[in-house]
């Protein structure tokens, strides 16, 4: 869920985009972890990572056609 750009890589909020709110997080270099200004999430890198792909769970079939409904019957 990075932003391509230059420069060091933008993270989404996990907590922010399960309520599809795009918000970019800001990098605190002194405690080594990301935060957010909307929420209260705060975690590091593999937290941010761990917790967006919870959020692509989500979006897995984004990309498949479904044409018959009746299977699901």
């Amino acid at each position: 869920m990075a932003q391509a750009g230059k420069g060091r890589l933008n993270y989404r909020c996990p907590s922010c985009f399960l309520r599809d709110l795009d918000i970019d997080m800001f990098y605190d270099k002194d405690k080594q972890e990301y935060y957010c200004m909307r929420c209260q999430f705060v975690g590091s890198e593999e937290e941010v990572l761990r917790g967006n792909d919870i959020v692509r769970l989500r979006y897995k079939d984004m990309m498949k056609r479904f044409d018959r409904f009746d299977q699901f019957d």
